[in-house]
């Protein structure tokens, strides 16, 4: 039986340090008051192959504000999307968090739209390590993604736009097997979800006291813009970290510019003459010991060394390219990027 909290006990609960995990999911905050309705908007088309859809909701904080749904890279292969959903225990409406799972669980009964009518996700699948998109439900580029199929019978004529489960909501009860996937193994939304709703509530623009429960397209819109132009620059910096990196792990090697390639090579060239020069004084200096070991040698027995005492050990070269030498250049590795109804299409 889930558990549900007022915002008192939950608050006590929390300086308790006490789990809030229930047998359904983790109850994240519980408000006195409903969430506004689900809004109408357009789902925008996966980035690339492999991207799952997590539906838009509304958050709370000191108001409600939407978090518009994003596609998002699956923490890992088979794993799909439980988005999480407002629920009403007689007093409060409380929140539960979203997860991710080998297969979806509970989520409310609530009509997210473009493959979550309320029960499941039909808006794609898992074949092997491949996702595919059902573009009877999902809004796919297909001249860019061509892991596609179509499904119409999964299509949901549910024009609910209910944003909560309890009374004036939606009214589901979880099965057997939705309580079975919360209570499998299963991952909390990815830091790129968590940031996204950093973003949506730091946007007035998103606010329901502001959008009065109507969020607009333009919004959303800079939202993405505002994103996108955020993972850009996180790229470009890693991207420069990386190259510097590679330049110094090269050194004296054809990755660095041509000044490193230049002190390479004189750095080896120095490095050869000293090891040459130490070379031919070890060899006279073992030359004449023997010599005079055989001269004395009837006289009494000697162990002579052929490294004698007192004649130092050099290195062949600085250490910088001993090591340059031996070391791989290391490759810059670049990874590839990725209808309208209530919360999209069904």
């Amino acid at each position: 039986m889930k558990m549900k909290f007022s915002t008192v006990a939950l608050a006590a609960l929390l300086f308790a340090g006490l789990s809030l995990t229930s047998s359904f999911a983790q109850i994240g905050i519980s408000v006195g008051i409903a969430p506004p309705a689900i809004p109408i908007y357009e789902q925008p088309y996966p980035p690339a192959e492999g991207y799952i859809w997590t539906p838009g909701y509304w958050a709370y904080d000191s108001d409600y504000y939407w978090v518009p749904g994003v596609w998002v890279a699956p923490p890992r292969v088979g794993f799909l999307w439980t988005p999480g959903y407002w629920g009403y225990n007689g007093s409060n409406y409380f929140f539960n968090d979203g997860y991710w799972g080998p297969t979806v669980g509970f989520y409310g009964g609530i009509n997210y739209g473009y493959g979550y009518g309320g029960q499941g996700y039909y808006g794609g699948e898992w074949a092997g390590n491949t996702f595919r998109y059902n573009t009877a439900v999902t809004r796919v580029n297909t001249s860019v993604i061509h892991n596609t199929y179509v499904n119409k019978q999964v299509v949901n004529n549910n024009r609910s736009r209910a944003s909560f489960n309890g009374p004036g909501g939606t009214t589901a009860k979880p099965t057997a097997q939705e309580q079975a996937a919360a209570k499998a193994e299963h991952i909390p939304a990815t830091s790129a979800q968590q940031s996204r709703v950093e973003a949506a509530k730091k946007d007035p623009a998103l606010h329901a006291a502001n959008n009065h429960g109507k969020p607009k397209a333009d919004a959303i819109k800079a939202l993405d813009r505002n994103n996108e132009a955020q993972a850009g620059a996180g790229k470009a910096k890693g991207k420069a970290g990386q190259e510097a990196a590679n330049g110094n792990s090269a050194f004296g090697h054809k990755q660095g510019d041509a000044t490193t390639r230049t002190k390479g090579s004189q750095n080896n060239a120095f490095g050869k003459a000293q090891s040459a020069e130490a070379h031919a004084s070890h060899t006279a200096r073992t030359h004449r010991t023997n010599t005079a070991a055989t001269a004395h040698a009837t006289q009494r027995p000697q162990i002579v060394s052929h490294r004698p005492q007192g004649v130092p050990t050099r290195q062949a070269g600085p250490a910088a390219s001993t090591h340059a030498k031996g070391q791989a250049a290391q490759p810059n590795k670049k990874k590839k990027p990725a209808n309208e109804e209530p919360g999209g299409g069904h």
